[in-house]
């Protein structure tokens, strides 16, 4: 089972690896990634922020169309406040919202329980990505990535008996000797005893600006 507990740990976790790196270059790209440091923790805090919004609504069928990011001149220690704030919100709208409420994902219907395990991965590996950048290392604990993968993958395989590396393995961030990398995954926001039916495509994100309707 996953908890607000435990996306406070996992945010506590990336943020206390972060503060000491908040004087550093945060224009850089984070580890493999396209976005820089300072792109990548907004993103982790849009997507916790936008995730406590469909629950707080139970959207059904979309995303709740709004966005948000840390004010333009705002420091690297300004974004990771914001990071560390939408992390928080998001545990405090799970624990007041009952386990019977379902909301939008693109990748499935998911339950407080869902969003919670999909917002500790986002936590994590883009926070692996950060520090990868920034030079302090990123160390959840076992216990925490085991029970995130049996929640939001376990339908995937997991290589090695340590659950860390199965998870940085899964999403493309490391390599197993003999083992291929997966091309593709997939979390399950749904919950394990339901159908869970995925979006064959992710639909455009919230705060990706909608498209101008065309003249007839």
């Amino acid at each position: 089972m996953i908890t607000p507990d435990d996306l406070d740990t996992a945010v506590t976790c990336v943020v206390d690896a972060l503060r000491p790196t908040v004087d550093q270059d945060w224009s850089a790209p984070a580890g493999s990634l396209d976005w820089s440091c300072r792109t990548t923790a907004e993103h982790i805090a849009q997507a916790h922020l936008h995730w406590a919004t469909q629950l707080a609504v139970a959207a059904q069928t979309k995303y709740v169309r709004w966005s948000a990011t840390a004010q333009e001149l705002a420091p690297p220690a300004g974004v990771l406040d914001f990071l560390e704030a939408a992390g928080r919100i998001l545990a405090l709208v799970v624990r007041a919202t009952p386990s019977s409420v379902r909301a939008y994902h693109p990748w499935g219907i998911g339950d407080p329980e869902g969003f919670t395990a999909m917002a500790c991965v986002e936590s994590l590996l883009h926070g692996h990505d950060l520090t990868s950048t920034l030079g302090n290392p990123l160390d959840p604990s076992a216990d925490l990535c085991a029970r995130i993968l049996a929640r939001a993958f376990p339908h995937e395989p997991q290589p090695t008996e340590d659950p860390w590396l199965n998870l940085r393995w899964l999403t493309g961030r490391t390599e197993i000797p003999n083992t291929p990398t997966p091309t593709s995954w997939k979390w399950r926001p749904t919950p394990l005893n339901e159908t869970w039916t995925p979006a064959p495509e992710a639909a455009p994100m919230p705060f990706t600006p909608l498209p101008l309707p065309t003249s007839g």
